[in-house]
This record gives structure tokens, C-alpha cells and sequence, in this order.
């Protein structure tokens, strides 16, 4: 499989335990020795301090470097901004979710992800972003739900549409859907 050889952004997207995380990974070990993986998941409790310890493992002794940051994306990618880099950010979703947490609006989150997606796309590092698919399932029955399913799926087509390349994820295998 061919991916870019110097700048610009991916994006991967899929539903839950799809293998977007795993698939980023493999592009990014191919892409490059300086390799960056931006962690948004911030442990909460035991189930996912344990989640993030498995991540951990998978990434030790491969040569990552690991910023964790739940919310201020933009400022990690404009820091790690530098040729021949890859950056992972891992993901998306859970991104939204801080911003939602801390009480963003829907509008600072639409305008945090333009800037952030814009940025992406224009840097000059390979910039690999991960993030679930949420519009395949069932209407969410309450209100709150709703509002990420409608938040998370504007902010992916903001990434998407500016993505050189698009890749859906189904049970582990890789869709390319934007060249």
C-alpha cells in the first residue's frame, strides 16, 4: 500500500474496535523513525487507565514519543511541526468528548476542529488522525448523545475533506476511500 512520503494529513475512521488505532499505527511505523502519537484519552478510572496501559505496550520499544492531551491539539501540532515527523493523533472522538465535558458550545467546537483541521492539512508533517465513525448506528435516545453524534460527524467531514487520503476501517481491514 502506498502512503505519503513527506506532508499532509490522513484520516482514518471506523466504529468502535475496528482497527483505526492499530492501522494509524502500521502507516506511521512505515512513514517515518520520528513518530509522535498524540493520546486524547485521559484516565478517569481503573477501565481506562488499564486501556491506556495496553496502548502503551503496543507502542513500547518502537521508537514513539507519547503527548498526552485531552484537549489543546492545536498547540501540540504547531510544537511538534517539523520534517520528516509523523504525528499520530489517536483520537477524535475522544477529543470532542473533553470538549463537550468541559462545557465547549458546538459552535468552539466546529471552530476548533476548522482550525485544527486546517492546520493538518497544511503542515508540513505527515499528520495521521483517528476517529470514529458515529453516524452508522441508532438515533441516541437522549439529548446529549444527539448532539456528539451531530458535533462528532461535522468535525469528521471537516477532517475528511481535508485529508489527502480517507481510509474506512471494517473488522480490521482498510478502505481507502479518498486518494
Amino acid at each position: 500500500m502506498a502512503i505519503m512520503k513527506k506532508s499532509g494529513m490522513i484520516f482514518i475512521t471506523g466504529g468502535a474496535r475496528s482497527g483505526k488505532s492499530f492501522f494509524a499505527e502500521k502507516l506511521a511505523l512505515k512513514a517515518g523513525k520520528d513518530r509522535v502519537y498524540v493520546a486524547t484519552m485521559q484516565a478517569l478510572d481503573e477501565e481506562m487507565k488499564e486501556r491506556i496501559a495496553r496502548h502503551r505496550a503496543v507502542r513500547k520499544g518502537k521508537k514513539w514519543r507519547t503527548v498526552e492531551e485531552p484537549l489543546e491539539l492545536l498547540k501540540v501540532l504547531k510544537r511538534e511541526n517539523k520534517k520528516k515527523r509523523v504525528i499520530l493523533i489517536d483520537c477524535l472522538t475522544l477529543w470532542v468528548t473533553n470538549m463537550m465535558m468541559k462545557n465547549y458550545s458546538e459552535k468552539e467546537i466546529i471552530l476548533a476542529a476548522e482550525t485544527l483541521a486546517d492546520f493538518a492539512k497544511r503542515t508540513e508533517t505527515m499528520v495521521i488522525v483517528v476517529s470514529n465513525e458515529v453516524g452508522l448506528g441508532l438515533v441516541p435516545e437522549n439529548r446529549l448523545g444527539r448532539e456528539f453524534r451531530d458535533i462528532q460527524g461535522r468535525v469528521n467531514q471537516l477532517f475528511a475533506s481535508g485529508a489527502k487520503k480517507v481510509f474506512f476501517m471494517v473488522s480490521g481491514l482498510p478502505m481507502k476511500v479518498k486518494k
